[in-house]
């Protein structure tokens, strides 16, 4: 027979969230001694300590680090119980996506817009993450789903290809190669580089395209920011590698200058990724299919 509660695992998934009993007392609209009781009740019926205490922050165990994946699972299975099979309630409730930084400036704006005025019950949490963060939270039931540059190799997901994109090698107007017709590999190899950080889907797919073509590359800094790279360049000695989809407005304003590239493939593409396990999921088809929509606007647009 089942000794814990749901709410007791609400009250888990949330300190271990905040760390703090104070700051999920707040979240959960309860006294700080209720949390605090309903955690020591959990930790007393498992048998397992589930928080080391660090003044006044609590941070994971080893028992309770193997438990934060199976509650986030339960809570998310308790949410669609609640939802509802009813057709009304299909399109209605909350849903946690993560997205690379390409996917979240350039296309989740317009999408979560047109979804708010159509699906008003469907209320999106976006986070910002690199690739391999969105993977990972994923798979610690962090998030519902996401939206990543490149490929997952991880057989836990399910991966489906969104739309097409490329990679492109960028310079200021004022730097030596920005009047060159091609840029060749050894003037590559010899350029000052500002790339994004490891982790990234676009530093993946670099790196890939110029795997055993370029043997080094000089790099002088990595940033998380793609903002940032791009306003180096523009007043710098440097090149970078970005999506096209991130440049488009510099290049057309004359600000930034497409470098000729030919020896390398940086086609990519942006994808949607969930759990297998995750089961049928009507908000997951409600924003794959307005996302589908969306680039097919776009594209006639263009």
């Amino acid at each position: 027979m089942m000794k814990y509660s749901l709410k007791q695992i609400m009250v888990f998934d949330a300190v271990a969230s905040l760390e703090s009993v104070s700051a999920a007392a707040r979240k959960l609209s309860m006294t700080q001694s209720a949390v605090s009781m309903s955690l020591g009740q959990l930790e007393n019926l498992l048998g397992r300590p589930l928080f080391i205490r660090q003044g006044n922050r609590l941070t994971l165990s080893h028992w309770g680090n193997w438990l934060r994946p199976r509650a986030r699972r339960l809570l998310q299975d308790a949410q669609q119980i609640e939802l509802g099979l009813h057709e009304q309630h299909l399109i209605s409730g909350r849903f946690r996506l993560c997205s690379s930084q390409t996917a979240a400036e350039h296309l989740l704006p317009e999408l979560i817009s047109k979804i708010d005025t159509d699906f008003p019950e469907l209320r999106i949490e976006l986070t910002v993450e690199n690739t391999e963060n969105v993977i990972e939270g994923l798979l610690n039931y962090e998030y519902d789903f996401g939206i990543i540059e490149g490929r997952n190799d991880d057989t836990r997901l399910y991966q489906e290809q969104w739309l097409d994109d490329h990679l492109v090698v960028v310079a200021a107007p004022h730097h030596p190669y920005a009047s060159y017709n091609t840029t060749s590999l050894s003037q590559l190899e010899q350029a000052k580089w500002v790339l994004r950080e490891q982790g990234a889907g676009t530093r993946r797919i670099f790196e890939g395209a110029i795997h055993g073509v370029i043997e080094k590359l000089n790099v002088w800094k990595e940033y998380e920011h793609v903002s940032l790279l791009k306003a180096l360049v523009k007043n710098g000695p440097y090149l970078s590698s970005l999506p096209f989809l991130d440049v488009e407005k510099e290049v057309a304003a004359g600000e930034l200058v497409i470098l000729a590239t030919p020896q390398l493939n940086m086609q990519r593409h942006l994808s949607f990724v969930w759990r297998c396990d995750s089961g049928e999921n009507p908000l997951r088809d409600c924003l794959i299919t307005e996302a589908r929509r969306l680039t097919k606007y776009r594209q006639r647009t263009r």
